[in-house]
């Protein structure tokens, strides 16, 4: 740890101001996130679906990934594993936040596309790998569990297998006259700008929210050891908001820049990303198998985050107009969801 932070345990206060200040510094460079990231969607051709998921997810999660990485390698592998999966439940929530601030119709309905829904099921299948990983042998090769191996395999395959279906898609969700296609549209300023400059704005604005997720990793540790709080509620709940911080500004405001596709690519990329970080847990935690460390608090946030997931795709695929208060019914379950989820984890 450098030297010029003071040896944790940190007292509550500072703790908490680490807190708001790392959440502050995350917001603002979430939202910048979002206009570079839709302007190098266009550049690249990528797409806002491809591009939301892949790198929107290694930028907005390179806070998560320090968490964990810090949590587990100083002995907490509870804590990087229930901060991983926790940021999934909150990442999910985001959607229906975002949804609240898209007025014309449901969201999931504007946003549908081969791309999203494929992501979705990539999501699950990363998903119960995880799950899976707590039920097998204890066992490491190199200090690494073999479930993290498939779970890499099947990210990277996953990619391939997506990148490939969106140039030839078999399908397509039925337009309406509320759908909101992924096309390349004007950006401002930053239309002035050369790709390599945008790009290095983008990775910069990324290490600067990275940054705050280590601070917060170390009050995260002080806040368990000064509150007795369980791991499980600091690193689901605690952890896992300030996880999804970056998603949630990033969907709100994508949708406000009409962007509707990147709010849920940048929400299923984060996700994604998030499994990936239990495995880069699993490779930090030297004394075994972070899979085996995770408690049944940490199994019923990675549950939760399945169900979550699954729900997310069902609004995607049924696609209604609208519901109660102008959301759909994924996002009252989605909310519903989290908030119970809340409630068990600080019971």
């Amino acid at each position: 740890m450098p030297g010029f932070l003071p040896s944790i345990p940190w007292p509550l206060g500072p703790s908490v101001a680490v807190f708001a200040v790392a959440g502050v510094v995350t917001i603002i460079g979430s939202i910048r996130l979002v206009a570079l990231g839709d302007a190098l969607a266009d550049r690249t051709g990528w797409g806002e679906a491809v591009f939301g998921v892949v790198f929107f997810g290694v930028a907005t999660g390179l806070s998560g990934i320090v968490m964990t990485v810090v949590t587990a390698s100083t002995g907490h592998p509870n804590l990087g594993y229930s901060n991983a999966v926790g940021g999934i439940a909150a990442q999910t929530t985001a959607v229906a936040v975002a949804d609240m601030f898209y007025r014309s119709v449901n969201l999931e309905h504007a946003a549908a596309s081969p791309s999203n829904l494929l992501f979705g099921c990539l999501l699950i299948a990363l998903l119960a790998l995880t799950l899976l990983g707590t039920f097998t042998p204890d066992v490491t090769v190199g200090g690494v569990h073999p479930v993290s191996i498939v779970i890499v395999a099947c990210y990277l395959g996953g990619l391939r297998l997506i990148r490939t279906a969106g140039t030839r898609p078999m399908w397509n969700p039925v337009g309406t006259s509320e759908t909101r296609p992924d096309v390349p549209q004007e950006h401002g300023s930053l239309d002035r700008h050369g790709t390599p400059v945008l790009w290095g704005r983008f990775v910069l604005v990324g290490v600067l929210v990275a940054t705050s997720g280590w601070a917060v990793s170390l009050a995260a540790e002080s806040v368990v050891e000064t509150t007795g709080l369980s791991a499980g509620f600091i690193g689901g709940v605690l952890l896992g908001v300030v996880n999804g911080l970056p998603e949630t500004v990033t969907a709100i405001a994508a949708v406000r820049q009409g962007a509707v596709t990147l709010a849920v690519a940048a929400v299923l990329g984060g996700n994604i990303l998030d499994v990936i970080t239990v495995v880069v847990g699993d490779i930090a935690y030297r004394q075994g198998s972070i899979y085996h460390a995770a408690g049944t608090e940490d199994l019923l946030i990675t549950t939760t985050g399945l169900f979550m997931t699954t729900t997310l795709l069902g609004g995607l695929l049924v696609r209604q107009s609208c519901g109660w208060g102008r959301v759909g019914f994924e996002g009252i379950v989605l909310l519903a969801s989290y908030l119970g989820m809340t409630a068990l984890l600080a019971a």
